[in-house]
């Protein structure tokens, strides 16, 4: 059986719908100095556990989702609206 995505969307979709653009980091403000930017170009953490990806919805709702996934069992915890901050609000 597939694995489910579930979309806020468009409800639970099989993961074959998705593509994931990585981990969902947040974004150093314009003037941070080169060293906040070279870390969140560049350098990872490999966790294990519950993480936050950014995942497109390319053959569905084509909306950008953030994800929570278990790194060690990929089990899929939550996923929102990547354009809504965690209250459920528009980003500024």
């Amino acid at each position: 059986m597939a694995s489910l995505v579930p979309c806020p969307h468009c409800g639970a979709r099989p993961k074959e719908e998705f593509t994931i653009r990585g981990a969902a980091l947040a974004r150093p403000l314009a003037n941070a100095d080169p060293a906040a930017w070279m870390e969140y170009v560049y350098l990872r953490d490999n966790p294990r556990g519950r993480y936050e990806e950014h995942w497109h919805h390319t053959a569905g709702c084509r909306r950008w989702l953030v994800v929570t996934r278990d790194t060690a069992s990929h089990e899929i915890a939550a996923s929102r609206d990547a354009a809504l901050d965690t209250t459920g609000a528009p980003h500024p």
